[in-house]
């Protein structure tokens, strides 16, 4: 499959086919959802925490005599119908995590990166060189590869100053090739790689984990 290639300074340079696995019908993308799922479950840090009527701090003592006064019955200032009192079925810590076997997440990482790339979603840059390290500079060459919309810069590794360039553009974020994922391929309007990352990323694809 060919991708559209830039020069470093952002200009347009030719199509170059990158050998990307393609796939027919709906193969895939079962795999797709459950790794998108797991990625985002994992994230959770699960530590939520609710205090039952048990847990609440006071109401040892009836708020009133049982009977006599003209008003309901309560056992304790505590009760969930009460200000301040406890949580019915509230949340508590739990673990979230998913597991999903290494196959399913290449097939997943696959199948996602075809989709991008036959909607004409990633292009390649020759490399992330910016003729000075200044987020005026970096803009200009990322405008001019993706106009509008999220954008995903990804390398194989992003030198310090190409960092420091781009770290203050706010419709843009940066990823190593090695730690790219399902979601990052499915949540930003244009990802744009470095040729050392395209590699990396196929390498990982015809081989490597995911």
């Amino acid at each position: 499959m060919k991708l559209q290639v830039f020069k470093s300074d952002g200009t347009p340079s030719t199509e170059q086919d990158f050998g990307i696995t393609t796939f027919e019908g709906d193969k895939g993308l079962q795999a797709v959802k459950e790794v998108i799922v797991a990625i985002n479950a994992n994230r959770r840090q699960g530590t939520h925490s609710t205090k039952t009527r048990g847990e609440v701090r006071g109401g040892g003592k009836k708020p009133w005599k049982q009977k006599g006064t003209g008003r309901a019955r309560a056992g304790s200032s505590r009760s969930p119908l009460w200000g301040g009192g406890g949580v019915v079925f509230g949340p508590k810590p739990r673990d979230y995590s998913k597991k999903v076997n290494e196959k399913v997440k290449k097939l997943a990482f696959s199948r996602q990166l075809f989709d991008r790339a036959s909607a004409g979603e990633i292009a390649v840059i020759e490399k992330w060189e910016f003729a000075q390290a200044k987020t005026k500079f970096a803009s200009q060459i990322v405008n001019r590869v993706a106009p509008e919309g999220k954008v995903l810069l990804v390398d194989a590794p992003f030198a310090p100053e190409v960092q420091q360039a781009i770290r203050n553009l706010d419709r843009v974020t940066f990823q190593e090739a090695a730690s790219l994922n399902t979601v990052d391929l499915a949540q930003y309007r244009k990802i744009v790689v470095s040729t050392k990352a395209i590699e990396a990323i196929l390498a990982r694809v015809n081989g490597g984990k995911n």
